[in-house]
């Protein structure tokens, strides 16, 4: 079992609050920054620290989401009563978001071995934050960027939903980046791509969160750092959420294109000259 102090608990938590919802792969900046700080990105222990601080995050979404997530509920349940709620879009919104998780949940649990063993690499981190910009590029460009949230169908629910098996098997191509490029294929517009991307993550990074937590209490150090990098990571991404759905109103994800190669180039860099170990 490997030691995670408090300090990089807390740095930790900075990274995963910044990149959980960016289109830059929060999993492959935390085992950068695992790399860094010298801890092994492959222990188990750290896996699980990993999912659970994740949590932090994804509190974040229900938080700054409250009031649309409340009304999702609501019509979810309106609609298990009365027949005629089940025509109003939230209730099938809120179907759609529990079918589209299925996907995920199946191969995560099937692929578990292969996600924290050879698929945990650098190496494979490196590659896909370059081959997860060229998609994001593609997507960004090929969207024609007409349809808002209001206009999304079971369709583009399970489409999205199922991109982020990609994110899963190679870490570095982003849940976020592989969620919104598929959403702006399938011609929905940016804040709308962003917006579902949010949706359709709750449930399974939640229940990946919680699936973790006995892993994650194992580290040595105790519960204090996993607390600390949770809390850290639930107030950054509060504030990167608020800031994202601000800057897709007015910008296209080039920044983004551009920064995840950089990083993906730099990391190659580290990974040869062996500055960082895979």
């Amino acid at each position: 079992m490997s030691a995670i102090s408090v300090g990089q608990a807390v740095v930790l938590g900075i990274v995963e609050g910044v990149t959980e919802f960016l289109p830059v792969s929060s999993t492959g900046h935390l085992k950068i920054a695992q790399g860094l700080m010298g801890i092994p990105v492959d222990d188990r222990s750290v896996v699980g620290f990993t999912a659970v601080v994740q949590v932090g995050a994804i509190a974040a979404v229900f938080v700054y989401f409250f009031k649309d997530i409340v009304r999702i509920a609501s019509a979810w349940f309106r609609g298990l009563a009365d027949k005629e709620e089940r025509h109003h879009h939230d209730y099938r919104f809120a179907w759609w978001i529990i079918c589209a998780t299925v996907p995920v949940v199946v191969v995560g649990l099937l692929a578990k071995p292969l996600v924290e063993g050879p698929l945990a690499s650098l190496w494979v981190v490196a590659g896909s934050l370059i081959a997860g910009s060229g998609v994001m590029w593609y997507a960004d460009r090929r969207g024609r960027h007409k349809r808002g949230e209001d206009d999304t169908g079971f369709k583009d629910a399970m489409l999205v939903g199922s991109s982020q098996i990609l994110a899963l098997l190679f870490p570095g191509f982003s849940r976020s980046g592989a969620t919104m490029s598929t959403a702006l294929l399938l011609d929905l517009d940016r804040v709308a791509a962003t917006r579902l991307s949010f949706f359709l993550g709750l449930p399974a990074l939640t229940g990946a969160g919680l699936y973790e937590l006995k892993d994650a209490l194992g580290t040595a150090g105790g519960a204090l750092p996993l607390a600390v990098g949770t809390l850290v990571s639930f107030v950054v991404a509060y504030a990167s959420i608020a800031w994202l759905l601000k800057f897709v109103s007015r910008h296209s994800f080039d920044a983004f294109v551009v920064y995840r190669i950089v990083i993906g180039v730099l990391l190659f860099g580290l990974l040869g000259t062996g500055a960082v170990e895979a």
